[in-house]
């Protein structure tokens, strides 16, 4: 019987433990608290509980999601690698260069398969721009802005959003880590980010002790611009991407998973299915993961150390720029 371990019992690792019952129905799951504590509940979806990562290894597990706090990734998945253990680490893959590289070299050491869970790149939307960029059917591209905002506090209903990851620091909060998926994307798309500006607040709006506003400039090698607006704020929650071509415009938006094309003809719907299930990412990365062929989708934990070295070049900038 095949095993798998989710560690964490929030709402992700709630959708990953269901997902591995959808995917495997006669798997096994072992649940584990980011703390270790034992909850006095029934956690749903899963048949055994381990109280530390030993306890995960010694029921000999076929792979583990680690679904904790971005602080506490490299302290659960460091172990369970060494252990020959395959991982699926939830993104961001750490809070810092040096465990996110700690990580790395458990990975080349053992060499055990890791991924890490950067699922937007698997919407049908987010490939149809990928292709569209790689044909090269825009012509050349001048600028871009992405935006993500969402007001914090609806994220996670009938809870105190002031006690979760989101809003502090020590587990990996803020803007920056915890709406990283639109960082990692500019890179799949447009290449390597460098960082000519950056400006983080906050607000005071929601009385946490994070940033709950970015906003960033950066460029690519091609000369492109690219600029991103990352908020807690939003009533309305948004997420757009839009790519100004010498042949026209594009403007994707992930919330409706559609892309619309303006030029001098007017406006062309490109791609449009806003009643695909959204947890089909989720299923699709688990199956990459499982797979030996890795699609483009993939996030490897190379890739995901780029993107904590944006996080932490965005940080620098924004301290240069605010020297007193």
């Amino acid at each position: 019987m095949m095993r798998a371990a989710v560690i964490g019992l929030g709402n992700i690792a709630k959708r990953h433990r269901g997902n591995l019952k959808k995917m495997f129905p006669r798997i096994e799951i072992i649940a584990m608290s980011a703390s270790g504590r034992i909850p006095r509940e029934n956690i749903c979806n899963s048949d055994l509980m381990a109280s530390n990562i030993q306890g995960v290894i010694d029921f000999n597990v076929d792979m583990a999601i680690i679904a904790s706090p971005a602080s506490l990734h490299s302290l659960h998945a460091i172990p369970l690698i060494e252990a020959g253990i395959p991982v699926l680490i939830e993104k961001p893959v750490a809070t810092s260069l040096e465990d996110t590289k700690a990580i790395i070299k458990a990975q080349k050491n053992y060499k055990v398969n890791v991924g890490v869970g950067y699922c937007l790149k698997y919407l049908p939307s987010a490939l149809f721009v990928k292709d569209f960029i790689e044909s090269g059917r825009g012509g050349k591209i001048y600028n871009a802005n992405i935006e993500i905002g969402q007001y914090l506090p609806d994220w996670r209903p009938n809870t105190d959003y002031k006690q979760s990851v989101s809003a502090n620091k020590s587990l990996g909060g803020g803007v920056l880590f915890e709406l990283s998926h639109e960082l990692d994307y500019a890179q799949w798309l447009f290449g390597k980010l460098t960082v000519e500006h950056a400006l983080i607040r906050n607000t005071g709006e929601l009385d946490i002790e994070v940033e709950d506003v970015a906003d960033l400039l950066t460029t690519t090698q091609s000369g492109c611009i690219v600029s991103l607006h990352l908020d807690f704020l939003q009533r309305q929650a948004s997420r757009k991407c839009k790519i100004i071509f010498s042949h026209g415009v594009l403007v994707w938006d992930l919330i409706k998973n559609e892309v619309l094309w303006f030029d001098e003809s007017g406006e062309t719907t490109l791609f449009s299915d806003d009643l695909w299930d959204k947890n089909k990412m989720y299923l699709n990365m688990l199956s990459d993961f499982n797979s030996q062929n890795k699609s483009g989708s993939f996030s490897s934990i190379e890739s995901s150390l780029k993107t904590i070295e944006l996080i932490l070049d965005i940080k620098v900038r924004f301290d240069m720029e605010h020297m007193i």
